[in-house]
């Protein structure tokens, strides 16, 4: 039976269109781990959606004048098509207005009700007298009480990631900048601190976790797990199932989360198969790989894994959460409102996808924050992706054409050295599956590009064009073998780059998809005589400079704006 694994990406907000930053740690990253579960032989899962509810998306709707159905059901039909765009390979990508995602939603809370770990209590919670209204969440800013950041929201603060339920020094309403007082209500509440013990255990002995995200939270468990609100004064979400919480609707975090359960049973059902989904969240040979940004890892290490617990249900727990830090922009958190970033539709209308793909992955924010620059993206994209890369199968290739016609060689004559070519080309195989398993991505991206390299170096070094004539047998040899690294590299590089893993296999005029084939036969050489097909260089280089590309940025921004106002 083959491995289960279910890929999970954290639901964006869809009160806006992502930007570079939400994609690298989230969807980018959750497809490449996909991919290469796919190639590996997994029976393999990749679930997400969009996160529908919640106030960012009742802030934005009034911002626009809109209902929040109006402007969710919009921007999640865009997002969804961006998506695709940028390759990722969900088998289901959902959203919370699912009725599959509510019904499972209400029926787990209670589930956890009557098993006795939510309870409700009166509290006093931020009210704006100005617009009459309860402000939870980003309906409220104010200054952080841990880091003192200045713009702290009243669930999180954006800088140093604690948890915050409104306690926020010097709060105002972000609707209409006002003061708010406090004022009684009734809220429901999960009793986290009941399951501290067990959360410690789990994160301990989670070998897989980033250490960032096992840090973060073990730290927070230390600091002691209070009471969490499990219902919202907003009228935007799922509502409430606890008997006499009538008007009160779902936390979104609680209603998010549990969203990997519900798209996995909506995908089994579609299926024709209702049951299945148990096999990815009840059996324990099954790997669950949630990748998500710094600011969700309490989320996903405490929360959900909470909720799981609480059920009562033998759950499978997170078996790796996959956290990546801040990519900045000039040195500055992304703002749209600020004009600073660049969002994945932007991206897309500057370059080909697999160009941003490579580069986000070869620089994803795993233990620091990084910092976005055009000079680095050129210089990343011509001397990786254009000089080592792409030039080395294109010189093979066209080689290949010219003098073999377009046949395989014969490798009749190999050397000792060209076995410890093959053997390096193996370990490096083997180090890319070991990099993407331990979600080290930006190392498993950066030795394709060595492997590359040092194709290059063995052409360099062996000059087969010159032993044409003198020994051909050797060039026929070297260049096999220089064959064989291509179908290596054309598999390895599927998982990231896979638009132009696909050109590479057609090139090669081998059968199918790259991605139905196998990562094993990544170690399997091409036959001698085999045909392939007129090679085409993969990449152009990028010649132009940092003022032009902002430039170009900008009148796109423009473009876009001008067709939004039509």
């Amino acid at each position: 039976m083959s491995e289960k694994v279910l890929v999970t990406s954290a639901w964006p907000y869809i009160n806006v269109t992502p930007h570079l930053g939400n994609l690298v740690g989230s969807v980018l990253s959750a497809d490449v781990a996909a991919r290469y579960y796919r190639l590996k032989g997994a029976d393999v899962l990749m679930v997400s959606g969009s996160d529908t509810h919640g106030t960012p998306i009742e802030v934005e709707a009034i911002k626009e004048g809109v209902t929040p159905k109006e402007l969710t059901d919009r921007n999640h039909a865009r997002v969804a098509t961006l998506f695709q765009k940028w390759g990722a390979s969900f088998d289901n990508y959902t959203s919370t207005e699912s009725p599959v995602h509510k019904t499972f939603v209400q029926e787990h809370l209670m589930k956890i009700y009557k098993n006795g770990y939510i309870f409700k209590q009166e509290t006093q919670m931020l009210y704006c007298e100005h617009d009459q209204r309860f402000l939870p969440d980003r309906f409220v800013e104010g200054k952080c009480p841990h880091c003192g950041y200045e713009r702290a929201r009243g669930d999180q603060c954006d800088k140093c990631g604690r948890l915050l339920d409104g306690t926020l020094v010097d709060p105002r309403c972000i609707i209409c900048g006002n003061t708010p007082t406090c004022k009684t209500t009734t809220h429901w509440y999960i009793d986290l601190s009941q399951f501290s013990h067990k959360l410690a255990t789990y994160i301990k002995d989670n070998k897989q976790m980033s250490s960032n995200a096992k840090n973060f939270s073990l730290n927070w468990i230390k600091e002691g797990l209070k009471p969490r609100a499990v219902t919202r004064d907003v009228e935007w979400g799922i509502p409430a199932p606890f008997p006499g919480a009538e008007g009160k609707t779902v936390y979104v975090w609680v209603d998010a989360v549990l969203g990997y359960v519900s798209a996995t049973i909506e995908h089994c059902q579609r299926l024709g198969e209702p049951e299945k989904w148990r096999e990815f969240w009840f059996n324990k040979n099954a790997k669950t790989l949630y990748f998500v940004g710094k600011d969700n890892i309490p989320f996903h290490t405490i929360i959900l894994p909470a909720l799981l617990l609480a059920s009562g249900e033998d759950y499978n727990l997170p078996w790796d959460v996959s956290a990546t830090e801040f990519l900045q922009f000039k040195g500055e958190k992304a703002s749209k409102s600020r004009k600073i970033g660049i969002w994945i539709d932007e991206a897309l209308e500057m370059f080909p996808v697999d160009y941003w793909r490579f580069f986000l992955t070869a620089t994803r924010p795993e233990t620091k924050d990084t910092d976005f620059s055009w000079e680095f993206f050129v210089s990343k994209i011509n001397a990786d992706l254009n000089d080592t890369f792409g030039n080395f199968i294109h010189r093979t290739l066209t080689f290949i054409n010219s003098k073999f016609q377009r046949e395989i060689p014969n490798p009749i004559n190999m050397a000792a050295e060209d076995e410890l070519v093959l053997d390096g080309m193996r370990q490096k195989v083997e180090s890319i599956a070991q990099e993407i398993e331990e979600s080290k991505l930006q190392s498993a991206v950066n030795t394709l590009i060595s492997l590359s390299r040092m194709g290059n170096q063995y052409l360099n070094d062996k000059e087969p064009w010159k032993l044409l004539k003198t020994h051909p047998e050797k060039a026929s040899a070297i260049f096999h073998i220089a064959a064989h690294i291509v179908k290596a590299l054309a598999i390895c590089s599927a998982p990231f780059m896979p638009t132009t893993a696909e050109q590479i296999w057609s090139t090669l005029n081998l059968q199918g998809s790259v991605h139905k084939a196998r990562w094993t036969d990544a170690l399997t050489p091409l036959q001698p005589t085999h045909k392939i097909n007129a090679a085409k260089p993969l990449f152009n280089k990028i010649d132009v400079d940092e003022k032009t590309l902002d430039e170009k940025l900008l009148l796109i921004r423009k473009t876009q704006n001008l067709n939004a106002q039509k």
